[in-house]
């Protein structure tokens, strides 16, 4: 395993840290509809990327509405079959026969 050979003085240790920090994005306006995206990704609003569509954004809202719908129906349908299920009786416990108390003295 290497080694160095001599310590790192604090003061280069911390002109290497200095660069190491969180950076906030650039960010550019998407040419079609104008909400601000990453460069040279496509937008996620519209789904285009340098005039050209990338992503159909309306049939991927219409998938999700469709499969929101489909998981309301189902359940309204476990609502209705756990209203309609009858009451259980209520168990009963044995009552067990009580200790004898033996004093030792």
């Amino acid at each position: 395993m290497a080694v160095p050979k001599k310590r790192t003085p604090a003061s280069r240790r911390d002109r290497r840290r200095a660069n190491i920090c969180i950076k906030e994005p650039t960010l550019v306006k998407c040419k079609k509809c104008g909400k601000p995206t990453l460069p040279h990704i496509v937008c996620r609003e519209c789904g285009f990327y340098k005039g050209k569509e990338y992503i159909n954004v309306m049939a991927k809202i219409e998938k999700k509405t469709k499969a929101m719908a489909a998981a309301n129906v189902k359940e309204k349908k476990e609502e209705v079959v756990v209203a309609e299920k009858p009451k259980a009786k209520a168990k009963t416990t044995k009552k067990l026969p009580a200790k004898k108390e033996t004093s030792k003295e």
